[in-house]
């Protein structure tokens, strides 16, 4: 895989504490899949990955328990499910997912996003097709061989196992998720650094400092959308 979830995570983690975001996109997502299923994340698998997502972000449970109970309740709030596919500079390739009661706003505000920076909006599948669904489950306190020994013991097939800066990262198929979470909850393991359904590109891109520039402002927009959920790219923003 050879990508640095860590650093990306952290970059985009603190970005959104600053700008107070975070917490509102997980509050509607946290409602969008409580309301289509069960409110109740022992039965709804799609609630349980957004909660542990929320957990790593460190979501207070005021928030989250006041999206479930708003969805619990029967609000008539809907919300539509929206992926945009588009480019950057330099055969630069980004998906945005977003949940929105208002397409029209939500589509102009991502064009306007990807124009303002140098991008265009693409047609569907134009670069969806360029990654791969993901579940990515990251660990601190255990090596890769005793995570190996791990699955091994539980016969759970995995895509990859990288160490990567302090923490253990595992890939698998995205309906691998649980399954390679509850293998590490057995042996005692309570917390994970990262635990995400995510869309990873099958290559990387290295952009020249100019270029790179102006497509991190145009991630930066992107993100910062209110009906943003999402923004997957395929440009290394390492060093």
């Amino acid at each position: 895989m050879g990508r640095k979830w860590n650093n990306i995570k952290e970059k985009k983690a603190s970005k959104d504490a600053n700008t107070s975001n975070v917490y509102n996109k997980f509050a509607r997502e946290i409602y969008v899949v409580a309301k289509q299923g069960e409110p109740d994340p022992e039965s709804n698998q799609a609630l349980r990955v957004v909660l542990e997502r929320a957990k790593t972000y460190n979501v207070p449970r005021t928030i989250i328990e006041r999206a479930i109970e708003k969805a619990k309740g029967g609000s008539e709030e809907n919300y539509d499910e929206l992926r945009y596919e588009g480019f950057g500079s330099n055969g630069s390739m980004v998906i945005v997912d977003a949940l929105t009661n208002n397409v029209n706003r939500t589509a102009s505000e991502v064009r306007a996003a990807f124009g303002k920076n140098g991008g265009n909006m693409g047609v569907n599948g134009s670069v969806a097709y360029m990654f791969d669904a993901t579940a990515v489950i990251g660990l601190e306190g255990k090596t890769a061989d005793e995570v190996l020994e791990v699955l091994m013991e539980a016969d759970v097939d995995v895509r990859d196992i990288l160490e990567e800066d302090e923490a253990v990262i595992v890939y698998a198929e995205p309906d691998q998720f649980h399954t390679v979470q509850e293998a590490f909850k057995n042996t005692g393991v309570t917390e994970f650094t990262v635990a995400e359904l995510t869309m990873l590109p099958q290559n990387e891109l290295k952009l020249p400092a100019d270029a790179q520039e102006q497509f991190e402002k145009m991630i930066d927009a992107l993100e910062e959308l209110e009906d943003v959920q999402q923004v997957y790219h395929n440009v290394d923003f390492g060093e």
